[in-house]
């Protein structure tokens, strides 16, 4: 019996060890066929948050809508460009922000947040982190109802050629305005929540380990808010150039990575004239970013749970 006990062990396939890719892979296939428990986990969370609220989630697209109408007026006086053509800029500029922002601070303290469902739930830890998604992209559609309503509201201004800079800019840059290319929102939007798990995967996993991350984290979101096209366009940069070339300070926006995340998906949203090299960009981090995320989850995989 003994020797038949010794032959079985010999004979049954060995476990991969805690440190490979074939784990790490399965981590993130099982996390996400578990889609009914991170589905729930997300949606209770926001529940949670509005609970005993009169009007629920809505707050979160009213906030949306205070926001963008306030700064949207403001800011269209400072500049001198036309609210009808720069507060649908703004709205949606902040909308897809609000996603990007979530995914860096929120995504940073995913495992952290989630310390005792770590310890006492047998689950992927991509689960953790596709509920942090999850969540997010629940509240990016409840934003998205704001873009509707602006879209109401200036349909006339937008599905006609108009400009995004003072109407004193000498050769301004003209938008074809909204047509059948606004399509291309819906592949922006999943290429951005693709790019929004493996965010949450490395930086969660680094914080994790490292505290002092979502601190750093939070403060540099706030430089990279005002370094971005969100409340200013690259237009406004051109226009500062004579002859309407805005030279060397269009690199401010074409060397910040975000501005192309935010592109791919406003630029059909509103008619924006589309450039391809903004998908290239957003691609390109996207094979980055998810090396970087299997290379995380490989190495550090097993530890999130001592380190929490």
């Amino acid at each position: 019996m003994q020797a038949t006990a010794e032959i079985e062990r010999n004979d049954a396939p060995a476990a991969a060890p805690s440190r490979s890719w074939t784990r790490a892979w399965a981590d993130i296939r099982n996390g996400i066929a578990q889609r009914e428990l991170w589905g729930h986990l997300g949606w209770q969370d926001i529940k949670q948050r509005y609970r005993r609220s009169v009007i629920g989630p809505l707050w979160i697209t009213l906030s949306m809508a205070i926001t963008a109408a306030g700064l949207g007026f403001l800011y269209s006086q400072l500049f001198h460009i036309p609210v009808e053509t720069f507060l649908p800029y703004l709205t949606v500029g902040f909308i897809v922000w609000g996603f990007i922002l979530g995914c860096l601070t929120e995504g940073a303290d995913t495992f952290i947040t989630n310390e005792g469902l770590i310890k006492h739930l047998p689950a992927p830890i991509t689960v953790y982190a596709l509920r942090t998604v999850w969540r997010l992209t629940l509240m990016l559609a409840h934003n998205l109802v704001v873009y509707v309503v602006v879209l109401a509201v200036f349909w006339s201004h937008l599905t006609q050629r108009y400009i995004l800079s003072p109407p004193e800019t000498p050769n301004p840059e003209w938008h074809h305005g909204l047509g059948w290319d606004a399509l291309l929102a819906i592949p922006g939007i999943a290429l951005i929540a693709l790019n929004g798990l493996w965010v949450v995967i490395l930086f969660g996993i680094i914080s994790t380990r490292y505290r002092d991350i979502p601190q750093v984290i939070s403060a540099l979101t706030q430089l990279l808010f005002f370094m971005t096209p969100i409340v200013w366009t690259t237009d406004i940069l051109r226009s500062r150039v004579g002859g309407g070339d805005g030279g060397w300070r269009e690199l401010v926006a074409e060397l910040n990575p975000l501005y192309h995340y935010i592109q791919i998906v406003r630029a059909p949203l509103l008619g924006n004239n589309m450039n391809w090299h903004n998908w290239v960009v957003v691609l390109g981090l996207t094979i980055v970013g998810w090396s970087l995320a299997f290379l995380a989850m490989r190495n550090y995989r097993a530890r999130v749970s001592y380190w929490v």
